[in-house]
């Protein structure tokens, strides 16, 4: 690893600019937040009803896209592992990184390439989601995307690959799911199944910054957490732990008592307050307030509660966080002390885990989408109000966060890439 790569200033603000407020670059959207200022979107929907484009898939996928004005970003797999009684035949497993019209839905290129071999064999807890799980980011300028093993890369609006760089070859039977974060020059990239490690890659030349090991039975993708002086701190959260970085130098500032368990949720961030979430029998869901040094477990954590939502990532707002967890249960807690406010079970159809999705918010409406139950919208507030059921007539399997865009929201399937919104 070359220091003198580091930057002795890294501009680490993630400026909010107006194209920033109509575009989707990262997992989660803007600030990482899963919140939109949009209004106007579609309370219902069916396969005929307010659907402005659909656009079939050359294979399939879990990520999320992203936009960049008038263009989506997304990435699918083929040739292996589309079906648990025929999966056919491993080295034939190909990445799909796609680039769809944002107006009209057509696939303006496809760029493929084969996976690196050996991956995880098809099946079991892989099987849920697949080869093509982690989410793209972009600066606007250009895109970056981490396929697990195979590594990650960078390209040009265009579909021009710029560079590419391993962060780690093991797999894990439950596949690899980290999504990327730019910090400043920093590309971030939780390569815990792929290293154990965290890594810091210059997104200008695909360059080592820092790395950071150690970082044992992580799916969830990191935040950046804004501190009252202006200044910013990583936060990983991994099995027993949660750290607090430098994303400079990747030096640790901070380290508290985590969940007890594998971690699947991102961390979430409001202010200088960063929530962490995850577990199975030992649920959790914490408050850790930034900016202290060393074991910061009794000093600031803020509160705990022994419940989470296991898979998808909770959202904050307006002093609430909402989350549906992986059995259907709709939660709400209050963020300034940790206290539930409501908790509601649906009856949503499917098999195994039902919500791997992570909701969305915007207009005071929550969307939340199920793997093969349909979309559910709820109203936000402290009472649970079921505003509608939606389902697009697909029966694949619906893995991916919805984005908001513009109005509209984009949806994707294992089959199908959705545009919705009020004709």
């Amino acid at each position: 690893m070359k220091q003198s790569l580091l930057l002795s200033v890294v501009a680490l603000a993630l400026v909010t600019s107006s194209s920033e407020a109509a575009d989707w670059m990262r997992f989660r959207g803007p600030q990482c937040s899963g919140v939109s200022t949009d209004t106007g979107l579609p309370t219902t929907w069916n396969a005929t009803e307010n659907v402005i484009w659909k656009t079939p898939m050359p294979g399939f996928g879990a990520s999320s896209p992203i936009t960049v004005g008038d263009r989506v970003f997304l990435t699918a797999y083929s040739g292996y592992g589309l079906s648990e009684d025929e999966p056919g035949e491993m080295e034939n497993l190909t990445h799909h990184f796609l680039c769809v019209d944002r107006n009209s839905g057509k696939i303006l290129w496809d760029k493929r390439s084969r996976a690196l071999q050996p991956e995880e064999p098809y099946r079991s807890f892989i099987a849920l989601h697949g080869y093509a799980s982690n989410t793209p980011v972009s600066d606007g300028e250009n895109v970056y995307v981490f396929l697990g093993k195979s590594g990650v890369w960078a390209y040009t609006l265009d579909g021009k690959n710029l560079w590419k760089i391993s962060v780690g070859q093991k797999t894990h039977g439950w596949g690899s799911g980290t999504s990327l974060l730019l910090a400043g020059n920093a590309l971030i990239v939780n390569a815990s199944v792929e290293s154990q490690s965290v890594w810091a890659i210059d997104k200008r030349n695909g360059e080592g910054l820092w790395r950071v090991e150690g970082i044992n039975d992580s799916w969830a993708t990191p935040v950046l957490l804004n501190l009252p002086d202006g200044k910013q701190e990583l936060v990983v959260s991994l099995r027993e732990k949660i750290l607090g970085l430098d994303p400079a130098t990747g030096e640790q500032l901070w380290y508290c008592d985590g969940v007890k368990d594998y971690v699947c949720p991102s961390v979430i961030a409001h202010d200088d307050v960063a929530y962490v979430t995850g577990g199975r029998g030992a649920a959790l869901l914490t408050a850790i307030r930034g900016g202290g040094r060393g074991d910061v477990t009794e000093t600031h954590r803020l509160w705990e509660l022994r419940k989470t939502s296991k898979v998808s990532t909770p959202v904050y707002h307006d002093g609430l966080i909402y989350w549906v967890n992986h059995q259907g249960v709709a939660c709400c807690v209050d963020a300034t002390n940790g206290e539930l406010v409501y908790q509601e079970r649906m009856k949503i159809e499917g098999r195994r885990d039902l919500v791997y999705a992570s909701p969305v918010l915007a207009d005071g409406k929550l969307y939340v989408v199920s793997r093969q139950g349909g979309a559910i919208v709820l109203a936000t507030g402290r009472e649970f109000k079921e505003l509608a059921r939606n389902d697009l007539g697909d029966d694949s399997v619906f893995n991916g966060t919805p984005v908001i865009d513009n109005s509209r929201l984009l949806l994707r399937s294992d089959r199908f890439l959705y545009c919705l919104g009020k004709k």
